[in-house]
C-alpha cells in the first residue's frame, strides 16, 4: 500500500487526462503540490464520522483546488476467496463497472467521460479499493453513479466471461517472466491453504470454477457499510461532505459480517528448495519466511531493520555487499508486505546461474549478521532520517491522504498518526534492530525459490540429503498462478 513516490510529470499528465476540457487546472495542480509541500500541517489528517449503518468516514477539507476524490475500502480481498475459487474477490471487484441495473457498462464508461470523473475499482490481498476523484461542480452525478455500480451490479454473463479469459490470458503470459513464477511459487508453497498463497487476480482453475452466482453471492456478503471505510478529500465544507455521505451511503443496508475461517499458516520447521528448472541465463532467486501482520508492535524496528538490511537501495548491507563489493548480481533487495494478516518477508535478487550458491550463501551470511551483531549508529541514523523525512509524501496529494485516511482508520492508528510517526522511528535503538532481526528472520527454516537453468548451476549451499527438494521443469508450470 505504499505511496511514498511523488512524479510531479506523471501528476501533471494524470490531471490533464482527468480533466480535457480544463486545463487551466493543470496549472493550479502545480501550485496547490507545492502549497501542500510548504504549508505547515494540522495535528489530525481530518475527521472521523459514522452513519447509523456503521459506515466509518472520514474527512479532510482541501480548498486549493475544485477536485473532490473519494476512496472506499472494502473488507472484500483476496483473504475471503474460498477455496477452488482463487480470484472470486478479485473478479468481483473488477466487473463493478461492467453493468448495473439500469447501466450497461458502455452507458457507465460514457458518463464518466461525459464528467471528466476518474473512477478505479482494484483487488487486493485484504481489500477491495473504489476511488473517484471529479470537479467539485459535477460531484452530484458522479458520486450518484458510483452509488449505482457500488450497490446495482449485475455481473452480466457474457462481461464475466470476457474478464474470466482476459485474466486467464494475463496469467499465462505472466509465465514468461521468471520473477513471476518465481514469487507465484513462494507464496503457494509458504502459504500452503492459507488465501494469500495466490496472486489477487486468482488461478486459472480457480476462475474456471467461478459462477455468476458466486460473484452475486460474494457481492452481497460482502460489499456492506459495515465493511467498508470511506474517506473524503477535496473542496467541501464539513456541512456539506455530510449531506453527501448520508444522501449517497445513507440507505446502504447492513448486514453481518461472514464470520471469518482461515486456515493456518503452516510453520517452516526447516530449509525448504523450490527449483523450477527454466533454460534461461539468469538465476531468479527469492529467499524468505511468513514476516508480520501490520498491527504487530515490532512493526517500526522491522521497518528500520528491513531498510537497513535490503529496503534501503544502495544504502542497504544486501546492495553493498552482493553488488557493490562481490558483483554477484545487478539488483539485491529485502521487502516485506504486512497487511491483517502476516504478510512475506522476503530477499529478491538476480545472478548467473553459476553465482546462484554463491550468492545465496551471502545472503544468508547477512540475515545472520544482521541477528548476532548491533547495526553502526551511523547507518541507524541515516535510515530514521530517510522514514521520517520521507513520510510527508504520503500525503502530498488529495488521492494520498485519501488512502492515508483509510490506512489509519484500517489499522487502528489514529488521525494524527502522521505526527506520532516520528516519534515510534526516533527512540529505536541498535538493540531493538538486532531484537527484531533474530525474532523475524531466519537463517536455517526459510523457503528458497530459484528459478533457472539447474544444469548451470553449482550445487545450491544448505540443502541436506533428508531434506525434501522440489524441481520443476520449464514444462511443468507452478499449479497455482
Amino acid at each position: 500500500m505504499s505511496v511514498d513516490g511523488f512524479n510531479l510529470a506523471g501528476v501533471i499528465v494524470m490531471e490533464i487526462k482527468l480533466l480535457k476540457r480544463f486545463t487551466w487546472v493543470v496549472m493550479g495542480v502545480l501550485l496547490w503540490s507545492t502549497a501542500a509541500l510548504a504549508a505547515p500541517e494540522s495535528q489530525v489528517l481530518g475527521t472521523r464520522h459514522q452513519l447509523p449503518n456503521n459506515l466509518v468516514w472520514l474527512f479532510s477539507p482541501q480548498t486549493e483546488l475544485p477536485l473532490v476524490t473519494l476512496e472506499l475500502l472494502i473488507k472484500a480481498g483476496t483473504l475471503e476467496d474460498p477455496p477452488g475459487k482463487e480470484g472470486l474477490a478479485n473478479l468481483t471487484a473488477s466487473l463493478l463497472r461492467n453493468g448495473t441495473k439500469s447501466r450497461p457498462s458502455a452507458k457507465i464508461a460514457e458518463e464518466l467521460d461525459f464528467i471528466g470523473a476518474r473512477l478505479a475499482v482494484d483487488g487486493g490481498d485484504d481489500f477491495a479499493t473504489v476511488s473517484l476523484t471529479v470537479l467539485k461542480k459535477d460531484l452530484g452525478p458522479a458520486l450518484e453513479l458510483l452509488q449505482d455500480i457500488l450497490l446495482n451490479p449485475i455481473f452480466p454473463a457474457a462481461e464475466v466471461l470476457l474478464k474470466v479469459n482476459q485474466f486467464k490470458a494475463a496469467l499465462a503470459s505472466a509465465e514468461d517472466e521468471p520473477k513471476v513464477v518465481a514469487s507465484r511459487a513462494f507464496i503457494k508453497d509458504l502459504y500452503g491453504a492459507f488465501p494469500y498463497n495466490h496472486p489477487a487476480m486468482g488461478t486459472p482453475q480457480g476462475l474456471t470454477a467461478i459462477t455468476r452466482q458466486d460473484l452475486m453471492e460474494f457481492h452481497r456478503k460482502y460489499y456492506r457499510p459495515n465493511n467498508t471505510v470511506l474517506s473524503l478529500v477535496g473542496d467541501l465544507t464539513p456541512d456539506e461532505a455530510q449531506q453527501l455521505v448520508t444522501k449517497i451511503f445513507g440507505a446502504w443496508a447492513a448486514a453481518p459480517r461472514p464470520a471469518a475461517k482461515l486456515p493456518a499458516i503452516p510453520p517452516l520447521h526447516r530449509r525448504q528448495e523450490v527449483v523450477i528448472d527454466k533454460d534461461i541465463s539468469q538465476a531468479n532467486i527469492i529467499l524468505g519466511n511468513l514476516g508480520i501482520a501490520r498491527q504487530n508492535p515490532d512493526f517500526y524496528a522491522f521497518q528500520v531493520m528491513n531498510y537497513l538490511l535490503g529496503g534501503g537501495g544502495f544504502v542497504s548491507r544486501l546492495m553493498d555487499d552482493i553488488r557493490v563489493n562481490r558483483g554477484l548480481a545487478y539488483s539485491v533487495y529485502s521487502s516485506f508486505e504486512p497487511g491483517l494478516e502476516p504478510g512475506p518477508f522476503i530477499v529478491v535478487l538476480e545472478t548467473k546461474n553459476a553465482t546462484a550458491g554463491e550468492a545465496i550463501t551471502q545472503v544468508v551470511e547477512q540475515l545472520r549478521r544482521m541477528m548476532t551483531q548491533p547495526v553502526t549508529p551511523e547507518e541507524l541514523k541515516n535510515a530514521k532520517s530517510y522514514l521520517i523525512g520521507s513520510f510527508p509524501r504520503k500525503m502530498d496529494s488529495m488521492a494520498k491522504r485519501a488512502w492515508l485516511l483509510g490506512y489509519v482508520e484500517v489499522y487502528g492508528l489514529g488521525l494524527d498518526y502522521p505526527w506520532r510517526y516520528p516519534e515510534f522511528i526516533e527512540h529505536l535503538t541498535p538493540a531493538d534492530i538486532q531484537k527484531v532481526a533474530g525474532k523475524y528472520l531466519q537463517t536455517e527454516k526459510y523457503l528458497l525459490v530459484v528459478v533457472g537453468k539447474k544444469s548451470a548451476m553449482m550445487s545450491l549451499p544448505g540443502a541436506l540429503p533428508s531434506q525434501k527438494q522440489e524441481e520443476k521443469k520449464d514444462a511443468e508450470k507452478p499449479s497455482h498462478h
